[in-house]
């Protein structure tokens, strides 16, 4: 297979799999964030307002600042690559010997000889001047510039979708089930997202659903012991 062809097809799976890792993460930071919350104040209270109020408070918290947050992450990526590749196709314009040179040279030091490096560097020129300037020295393709809205969709949506779980459980759970229901709840889906996570990294699944449950159920404790000091059934 060409690599004209084999290409596209990398990006494009690259891509995907970054996409992946960003809504697990989210989904991870939306199960934490809420079940977290609506245990410490079921832990405070019985009464189901204040719990679905904190509940509904949270979701449109958390989704609204991980939507901004990444908006605004992204769209500082996108102008940083936008004015490095704009910085290149002015200097391919004022100085194109200077910077055939340089790209003759990163390729020497990826090990081919000069002669070599010197003719591939000629005819990546020649085929595209920029991309082959922006592949070997930024590691970028103009093509392929991250995309703020798309990942601040992505990351509210898989924020609500982690949330709305333990969200749901308290919400429906008995009374008395409704803290260890949300509990047990949270701490599967977690177990889930962090396997979801080491199986899309390439990583130890054992270690990373482990990682994830630990710092999810430690969260919980410190809630529920925040919560249960403020208890209004004691006297």
């Amino acid at each position: 297979m060409s690599s004209e062809t084999y290409e596209p097809h990398r990006i494009s799976h690259l891509s995907r799999l970054n996409w992946l890792r960003a809504g697990v993460l989210g989904a991870n930071d939306g199960i934490v964030s809420i079940s977290a919350l609506v245990v410490g104040v079921a832990a405070a209270t019985s009464d189901m307002g204040p719990i679905l109020i904190a509940g509904v408070a949270g979701l449109a918290a958390g989704a609204i600042s991980m939507g901004l947050g990444e908006y605004v992450s992204v769209s500082s990526q996108r102008d940083s690559e936008r004015a490095l590749i704009d910085k290149e196709k002015r200097e391919l314009i004022e100085q194109p010997e200077v910077e055939l040179a340089e790209l003759q040279t990163i390729y020497e030091h990826k090990g081919l000889s000069p002669v070599t490096a010197k003719q591939v560097a000629k005819e990546l020129t020649a085929h595209d001047p920029i991309r082959a300037h922006l592949e070997a020295e930024l590691n970028i393709l103009e093509a392929h510039i991250v995309n703020p809205w798309h990942a601040a969709f992505s990351s509210t949506g898989s924020f609500l979708a982690g949330a709305l779980l333990p969200f749901l459980t308290v919400l429906f759970a008995a009374e008395q089930f409704r803290i260890p229901a949300t509990i047990v709840a949270s701490i599967i889906a977690l177990a889930g997202t962090g396997a979801a996570g080491a199986y899309l990294g390439g990583s130890s699944m054992l270690k990373s659903v482990i990682r994830v449950v630990v710092g999810g159920s430690a969260a919980l404790a410190v809630t529920f012991a925040i919560g249960s000091l403020f208890n209004t059934a004691v006297v």
